[in-house]
């Protein structure tokens, strides 16, 4: 199709006139955060269904993430969640100065801002992974049975949470790692567990002030306390050791609480390690004189437009997976 030129308004494309007076970059940025948005809501909504249907025995954040660099043994219930979230807004603030200053035409100031939003960015991408190390090493260990249910150990004296590798007892047993070839053909393990199903069982029964704590949550929303008799009735149902969690096993409970967790927050790592290496770019050219030479810094403002996105979505994968 033949265009015609505007001699008013020159600035033209293959389209016609600029919709809403926005260049195609702009434009196209727009279309891909729309259509990510709609991609990330069809995943919150999935697991908002699979929460309402499991509300029963889905886990408890404040019992999950309760990990902080350096204060090891420390409860800190979503402290550095909380900071982690910090950061990344601060990132988005930080851009949002460097989109002004690229408005005025001030090199310097949107160097400065661009290399801060950098360092949060790589910052928070740091933090996920020492997040997922944790929830993927575990902390205490628990027991499933064959159903799936997961035991977790709670000592009386304390009323705190039992490891099983503290109260286990050595037992004379050959140790194998299960493979599809040596045991049933559908399950199999990268590596053993710290303890084995019998030497957590026997240490279970000889030390009375430990009681199972069940998946299961009571009226007031905590898990279910069992009697040491019903305890030493549930162990005995329980099939294997349980160490933190993956996509098969979760020692915290539900495993598809696990199963969107790595998905969701995982999809939402990479949306913001994708970030962090186009700023690098926008970065080097900022410091390279590329849109200095150009007349504008447009460039910044299409990141920028990416990076608030990214930030918004974590407003919702927080609130989702950490705050309701």
């Amino acid at each position: 199709m033949e265009v015609t030129v505007n001699a008013e308004n020159e600035e033209v494309w293959g389209g016609g006139n600029k919709p809403l007076n926005a260049s195609y970059g702009k434009l196209m940025m727009w279309f891909f955060i729309v259509s990510d948005a709609l991609t990330f809501t069809g995943f919150l909504v999935s697991y908002g269904f699979s929460r309402f249907k499991n509300i029963n025995s889905w886990p408890i954040a404040d019992e999950v993430f309760t990990h902080f660099p350096f204060l090891h043994g420390i409860d800190a219930p979503m402290y550095y969640v909380a900071l982690m979230t910090f950061v990344l807004i601060f990132s988005s603030v930080t851009m949002v100065l460097a989109v002004d200053a690229g408005h005025h035409m001030q090199k310097s100031k949107v160097t400065f801002y661009m290399l801060l939003t950098i360092i949060g960015g790589a910052i928070f991408v740091g933090s996920q992974a020492w997040e997922w190390k944790n929830f993927i090493k575990g902390e205490y260990g628990a027991l499933e049975t064959r159903g799936g249910q997961i035991l977790q150990f709670v000592d009386t004296t304390t009323g705190k949470r039992a490891a099983i590798q503290e109260f286990a007892i050595g037992v004379e047993t050959d140790r194998a790692t299960h493979q599809p070839s040596n045991g049933i053909w559908y399950q199999s393990e990268t590596a053993l567990p710290t303890v084995a199903l019998a030497e957590v069982k026997k240490g279970f029964i000889e030390d009375e002030n430990l009681v199972v704590r069940t998946q299961l949550l009571d009226e007031n929303g905590q898990k279910t306390v069992l009697s040491r008799s019903e305890s030493l009735a549930k162990v005995n149902e329980a099939v294997a050791v349980v160490e933190g969690a993956n996509l098969v096993h979760n020692e915290y409970g539900n495993r598809l609480f696990a199963d969107f967790f790595f998905f969701i927050t995982g999809f939402h790592g990479f949306h913001v390690l994708s970030g962090v290496v186009i700023n690098i770019i926008i970065f080097f050219n900022v410091i390279l004189g590329t849109y200095e030479k150009r007349g504008h810094y447009e460039m910044v403002e299409k990141v920028g437009l990416y990076w608030h996105f990214v930030d918004l979505v974590w407003v919702f994968v927080f609130t989702f997976f950490y705050l309701v």
